[in-house]
């Protein structure tokens, strides 16, 4: 029996459809199974409180089998509700597959290829695991100009006119051994345990190897030297010195397995993470741009810090340093990645044990005051500068400096990252990040920014944890718009500086605000020369005061406090416009408008006013048009569309566009009237479309007088009223009768 359902091309199968699912044309499901005998049960549903039948072993209305039943309807009260699963639905699923009377199993999808490393904002690909053997060097080399002495840091090693190049010797600066030849041959059992399989690379304390540990399954391990000297005092003391280092657990940061020593050296055992670093990523990226410098795109760049920070956030909270951060140092293993060479972590205020660190990541201030979590944070900074940029001399002539952002291609086109990157690394620790969680909310701020499409207009919002979304909309610039920050009460809740200082702003009614607040923002920042909500409480009362550079210093010195953040950007683009920085502000909020959905508005009306002061009509409509329909800023975008339309054209141009912008505007009726009035006598000189048929002269003229007397009766004024009366009369025609 053929379905019936329209477009249908199945057959009825045990009372529905094979194709569609669907009962068939005309007939209930009974009567369909009724004609075609069933072993399976039929009958009523034996559900509590069900009305439905059994049909193809299920009830037609709760969707129970008919077997399921333990109680008697009459046993239990009706307990039927309205919820949404007592409703039909299309046979979709297991309910599907069973129809042709033989099991259809589900075919296995693709997942979805989001990838976890990028928060959700970008993709980044992943890397595909590499075979543990095949990640052995085959000829484990140091190149003459990588060879350095691992106490002072000279070039050794190195080759002369009548000089081979060597591999062990004497540093001529220092006169401390060095060696570069692999200590380990393959085949070597180390304690007894780990048999060595090769060389996978050389660090900056010699030689990490590859092994299998015979005790435990012939798990792939990495045997990595902590010392290499004869000294059987000083092997022990090493060792007992990281053993802390066994304790560290943490999903992102690769785990130690043991301690070791071997021929009077010592090792540790780590976890092999089979995967690519960060620098072999880039080397790879330079091969496919055949030698050319090709660095990472920079929301890549930025999801791979974003991934590792937590890693350092847990080390900083158990009071360790990791000192030596660097692309060599993160391992991306599908779509994970793993901080590894914990060789150089050390506790947090240890001021014996030696330091390790490399030229071009390493803070300046390490060799006088020691690491810190602000020397961290700084190797951060520098390891995202080389991951996103060219920059040849970041080991010798910016060794301790960013490059002006105008030589750097990345980072002119990007000037939050630029901000990031200068307070990353500062060259007062103290005006670095605070934590490595602090700079994390910063990098997710960059990259939302990054991943936004230049000239799009944001659909989500992100709650930002220092400053309240921003309220003010319409066609104004003020301080009074500006999102708040979120402050801070003292230790006893009572009000700091800063809130006598933000009711100042609120309240002052005269032209001393700005003193007022000048005068507890330096009390503010007396206590703490680092808060920036002072300085942002500062730009306010500037702009309140008109003070547009002195409001644009504040702000923008916030901005760099902040370069995740979208607040800053907002001020200071409201100060720049304000102040006659026309440019400065557009690019601004162009940001805001493409980066979160809470400050399309405000942008937009801001890029409207812009635009319109240059009597630029179509892109002033064009940012306003940005301004989204559930906004509570969308009538006044309606009412300034209309307005432009009418005031930045002359003459008879777009006035069919004119009229239905203006019919569209919730204007008061004063306003509507007295636009209408406008264009109509703008009309008079030629042909208006209106409701999709041009309008006559005569018919402008009726209108043109029609909207004179209504504006007339609007109007409080009696001789504004009499003259309005005038002029429409002298509109009629007049005629013989």
């Amino acid at each position: 029996m053929r379905c019936g359902q329209p477009g249908c091309t199945g057959h009825i199968v045990d009372g529905y459809c094979d194709v569609c699912g669907l009962p068939p044309v005309g007939g209930s499901t009974q009567s369909v199974v009724s004609a075609k005998p069933s072993l399976r049960p039929t009958g009523p549903c034996r559900q509590p409180g069900c009305t439905g039948h059994i049909v193809d072993g299920y009830c037609d209305v709760c969707g129970a089998p008919a077997q399921a039943a333990t109680q008697s309807p009459a046993a239990v009260p009706d307990t039927r509700s309205v919820a949404s699963v007592h409703l039909g639905s299309i046979a979709l699923g297991s309910a599907r597959a069973t129809s042709f009377g033989t099991r259809t199993r589900r075919r296995a999808r693709p997942d979805p290829t989001t990838g976890r490393i990028g928060a959700g904002l970008t993709y980044v690909p992943p890397a595909p695991a590499i075979d543990p053997e095949k990640a052995i060097l085959a000829d484990p080399v140091v190149p003459e100009e990588h060879r350095v002495c691992p106490q002072c840091g000279a070039k050794v090693g190195q080759a002369g006119d009548r000089v081979a190049g060597r591999t062990e010797g004497f540093c001529p600066n220092c006169r401390a051994p060095y060696s570069f030849t692999p200590k380990l041959k393959p085949g070597e059992i180390v304690a007894g345990q780990y048999r060595v399989v090769g060389a996978l690379a050389h660090g900056g304390m010699g030689w990490i190897y590859l092994a299998q540990d015979e005790n435990v399954s012939e798990r792939w391990v990495v045997l990595k030297g902590l010392l290499n000297a004869g000294d059987s005092d000083a092997v022990h003391a090493a060792i007992m010195e990281q053993q802390y280092l066994a304790y560290v657990t943490h999903p992102l940061i690769v785990g130690i397995y043991n301690f070791v020593t071997y021929q009077d050296a010592a090792y540790i055992v780590m976890e092999y993470v089979g995967g690519r670093s960060l620098k072999q990523l880039l080397k790879q990226r330079i091969e496919l741009a055949g030698g050319a410098p090709s660095p990472l795109p920079p929301d890549q760049a930025l999801a791979f810090l974003i991934e590792i920070l937590p890693a350092f956030s847990y080390l900083h909270s158990q009071g360790l340093l990791y000192c030596d951060f660097k692309p060599d140092n993160v391992i991306q293993v599908g779509d994970s990645l793993k901080l590894i060479d914990l060789g150089g972590v050390r506790h947090l205020g240890d001021d014996d044990s030696p330091i390790f660190g490399t030229i071009g990541y390493q803070a300046p201030e390490v060799a006088t005051q020691g690491a810190s979590i602000a020397s961290d944070i700084y190797t951060i900074g520098r390891t995202l500068m080389v991951l996103v940029a060219d920059v040849p001399g970041y080991q010798s002539t910016y060794e301790n400096t960013i490059p002006p952002a105008d030589d750097v291609p990345a980072f002119a086109a990007n000037d939050s990252l630029y901000r990031l990157l200068l307070k990353c690394c500062a060259n007062d620790p103290d005006d670095r990040f605070a934590s490595a969680e602090e700079l994390r909310l910063q990098l997710l701020g960059v990259l939302r920014e990054t991943v936004a499409k230049p000239g799009s207009v944001a659909i989500t919002s992100t709650a930002s944890p220092e400053f309240f979304p921003p309220s003010g909309i319409g066609d104004r610039a003020g301080w009074q718009y500006l999102p708040l920050p979120r402050l801070r009460q003292d230790a006893g809740g009572s009000d700091t500086p800063l809130d006598a200082a933000m009711k100042a702003i609120e309240s002052s009614v005269d032209g001393g605000v700005l003193t007022t607040v000048t005068r507890l923002v330096q009390e503010a920042l007396a206590a703490d020369p680092w808060e920036w909500r002072a300085l942002w409480l500062l730009g306010v009362a500037a702009l309140r005061g008109q003070q547009f550079a002195d409001a644009q210093a504040a702000f923008n010195a916030v901005y760099g406090q902040l370069p995740g953040e979208l607040a800053p950007k907002l001020a200071l683009a409201v100060a720049c416009e304000l102040g006659n920085q026309p440019d400065y502000a557009e690019a601004l909020y162009r940001v805001c408008a493409s980066t979160d959905a809470s400050y399309v508005a405000p942008a937009a009306f801001g890029l409207a006013r812009i635009r319109a002061a240059r009597r630029d009509l179509d892109g002033t409509l064009a940012a306003l048009a940005m301004v989204p329909a559930m906004s509570r800023g969308y009538p006044e975008a309606l009412r300034l569309r209309a307005h432009h339309l009418i005031t930045l054209t002359t003459g008879g141009q777009r006035l069919d566009e004119a009229f239905r912008a203006l019919a569209a505007a919730p204007f008061p009726p004063r306003s509507q009237v007295t636009y209408e009035a406008m264009l109509l006598q703008r009309a008079l000189d030629g042909g208006v479309v209106l409701d999709g048929r041009t309008l006559s002269r005569t018919d402008v003229r009726a209108r043109y007088q029609d909207a004179l007397r209504r504006l007339a009766h609007l109007t409080d004024d009696p001789a504004e009223r009499a003259r309005l009366v005038d002029q429409a009369n002298a509109l009629r025609v007049w005629s013989l009768i």
